[in-house]
């Protein structure tokens, strides 16, 4: 929905935007390329992602400044390019396209690698880790809570049994052996987004963008969110009603966007996505 973003971002050619999750730098170039003296602050959690990012808007680098660092550390990246405040803030969560193809990365159960789903590979534990080392009954608690998998407790188990696993498609084989396939998701679609966001904090972080993102909008400035899991699209929407009530904030969406059909077409993977946008008073 690159238009329907804009638009709710409502770009001045002189203002100042945060690409809150730059990935290879789609929504940046998009920014970019509709400013003039403004500027458009790219941060990622992935350096690989951000390095490529920086490659693929090199013809507008003078209106770009790049930023390695969570959700928690954009007051940080503000403050970097000198300012204190913005007038937009874009986020679109969760993981990239490159991120799940890369086999290196360890997102996907698709292709083999190490068991890692580090967005930010300098720091923390992956995904090994956690699997080889969280208590079942933990384990099942993140399964299910995260992943929304009902027979969390049946793939708990049968990972403390399969101990150590190294790699996804190990780890995808013991799902699948534990809760054979019931419909076109595979057995261990929720298991692997459960783990991916454990591993990278993703609702300890979404809250944090929730927190202090809003607060770093100028009057005026807005604020957008994509989202394409029901446990995040719940979060924002409550966020942004919250700040609603209280006359701080204008909700732009009454109801989320969502892609056309022609869209979902052209790109399936935006099927679930949801369009959310806020304007600070």
């Amino acid at each position: 929905m690159p238009e329907e973003t804009l638009e709710l971002l409502s770009i001045r050619p002189d203002g100042i935007y945060i690409d809150a999750t730059a990935g290879l730098g789609g929504h940046t170039a998009l920014i970019a390329q509709r400013l003039t003296t403004g500027l458009v602050i790219a941060n990622d959690r992935d350096a690989q992602s951000l390095e490529m990012a920086r490659r693929n808007t090199e013809q507008w680098s003078e209106r770009i400044r790049f930023h390695h660092g969570a959700f928690s550390e954009l007051g940080q990246a503000a403050a970097e390019a000198g300012f204190e405040r913005v007038d937009g803030l874009l986020a679109d969560l969760g993981v990239s396209r490159y991120q799940l193809t890369a086999p290196e990365r360890g997102f996907s159960f698709l292709s083999d690698g190490p068991l890692d789903m580090r967005m930010d590979q300098t720091t923390g534990m992956t995904a090994a880790d956690l699997v080889n080392t969280t208590a079942e009954k933990a384990l099942a608690d993140l399964i299910f809570q995260l992943g929304e998998e009902r027979r969390a407790r049946k793939v708990a188990r049968a990972i403390v049994r399969a101990r150590p696993l190294r790699s996804p498609l190990h780890l995808a084989d013991v799902v699948e052996r534990a809760v054979p396939r019931t419909g076109r998701l595979h057995p261990a679609t929720k298991t692997f987004q459960a783990l991916r966001m454990a591993v990278n904090d993703e609702p300890g972080e979404l809250d944090r963008l929730l927190e202090f993102g809003p607060e770093l909008l100028n009057p005026g400035g807005r604020m957008v969110v994509i989202s394409f899991m029901s446990l995040d699209d719940r979060k924002v929407k409550e966020k942004f009603r919250e700040l609603g009530r209280q006359g701080r904030a204008t909700v732009l969406t009454k109801h989320p966007l969502q892609p056309s059909d022609e869209e979902v077409a052209r790109n399936p993977a935006s099927r679930s996505a949801k369009l959310r946008g806020l304007e600070m008073k």
